[in-house]
């Protein structure tokens, strides 16, 4: 079975996204295909480049639901997942601290 080429439907496909050689180093053709790969970045908030740190960091302990909808607000948003003073058991005072300081100094 031979396949042909998604964008000239002609050319004999040679080249990942089902493309031939010329249409895949076509200038933005390419990216009028998603990539088949298994290995592909997939989902939300997969982007290339440096993340912004989250302007804030929380006081929900790791592995708990509050946790979890920090960390999809922050892909959605596309932010770092992780600030430096996120808390990192039940009970850490960092993240709090942090949150006190920065809302006196915005009060100041």
């Amino acid at each position: 079975m031979i396949l042909i080429c998604k964008h000239c439907c002609q050319a004999k496909v040679n080249r990942p996204r089902g493309l031939c050689w010329s249409c895949y180093y076509t200038p933005g053709v390419k990216e009028m295909f998603p990539s088949t790969s298994k290995y592909a970045r997939r989902g939300v908030g997969n982007f290339t480049g440096n993340a912004p740190t989250p302007p804030e960091p929380t006081t929900a302990p790791p592995g708990t639901p509050e946790k979890m909808a920090v960390l999809e607000l922050r892909v959605n948003l596309k932010q770092a997942l992780w600030h430096p003073l996120d808390a990192q058991y039940d009970g850490d005072p960092r993240p709090l601290a942090a949150l006190l300081k920065q809302r006196s100094a915005m009060a100041s």
